[in-house]
């Protein structure tokens, strides 16, 4: 059987999209990838329709690293809604209760805050793309069905009260992978005694990453054609850790990382992940060192 040939060029490169309000993260990426008229792509990590901000966006080559960009923490800011719960736990469900929140006050909402500091145990909302038995939780959701689910670690690094002006409390949040702020609003709310949801939530930070660029701007730039598009994409490299060293490899040691052999690098770290760089400077893969101190092609490259 021939093999189907991809429709598009490749494009190699992280794109940093500020993701907008009321398209999911699929469609995002579906009408950025037409937009560069690229063969492959891959955003990392889901935002909700609710959601804006940054999303990036894995092209070609880089699609190899993304899920680096998936266990980055992230940086959110939110708005809860307190007083109402929901059935998918954020304004895009159907009410499901109302309580008073009348009396709540700012200092009640600070004390509360104080629960969710550090590492917690949080019970992913059925309204999620987690599987039981191979089926998403929200397919089960929506047939009305709800099954058990574990709680899991996370870690909030920052949690702040932004601005309180009942019944609706901004907050800002640094935190691990995987932390639903959906449920997290949720869950405060319960601390409270008064229920609450989720009404606005935008992505600032995926990592060392804050800076974005908008789909208008994008559309705006395509006029002037593929190339002026590209200079938006940055390099496949820095989807990685920027605490992982450089190694610089001779043409010999590039030829033989190539061929998926382990080599000796002199003064090369001791342990870990590493970027690989051949000859001429071009970044061609994740090198981690063995046992033995030699340093062996984890991921590489294309090209």
């Amino acid at each position: 059987m021939a093999r189907r040939t991809r429709k598009g060029r490749p494009v190699n490169g992280l794109l940093l999209l500020d993701k907008p309000l009321g398209i999911s993260s699929n469609a995002a990426l579906q009408r950025t990838k037409t937009l560069f008229q690229a063969q492959k792509a891959g955003h990392t990590g889901s935002l909700d329709n609710l959601a804006t901000g940054l999303l990036p966006l894995c092209f070609g080559e880089a699609t190899k690293v993304s899920g680096y960009l998936l266990d980055a923490d992230k940086h959110y800011r939110a708005v809860c809604k307190l007083g109402e719960t929901t059935t998918t736990a954020d304004a895009e469900g159907d009410i499901l209760h109302t309580r008073p929140a009348e009396h709540i006050q700012a200092s009640d909402v600070e004390q509360a805050l104080k629960a969710f500091r550090g590492d917690i145990l949080q019970v992913p909302p059925m309204y999620s793309a987690l599987k039981r038995n191979g089926q998403p939780l929200y397919k089960l959701a929506r047939e009305g069905k709800t099954v058990e689910r574990e709680a899991r670690p996370v870690s909030i690094h920052h949690l702040e009260m932004l601005n309180f002006t009942a019944p609706l409390v901004e907050i800002d949040v640094h935190c691990t992978k995987g932390t639903y702020i959906r449920t997290l609003a949720e869950d405060i709310g319960e601390v409270l005694g008064c229920g609450a949801h989720l009404v606005q939530l935008r992505r600032l930070g995926v990592g060392d990453f804050s800076d974005m660029i908008d789909f208008e701007t994008l559309q705006t730039v395509a006029e002037q054609g593929l190339q002026a598009l590209d200079e938006y994409l940055l390099p496949v490299e820095n989807a990685l850790p920027q605490t992982w060293p450089d190694i610089h490899l001779s043409l010999e040691l590039t030829d033989w990382i190539k061929q998926g052999q382990a080599v000796q690098i002199a003064k090369a770290p001791s342990s870990g992940l590493m970027k690989l760089f051949d000859a001429q400077q071009r970044f061609i893969g994740i090198g981690e060192v063995q046992e033995d101190g030699r340093i062996k092609p984890k991921r590489l490259m294309l090209g």
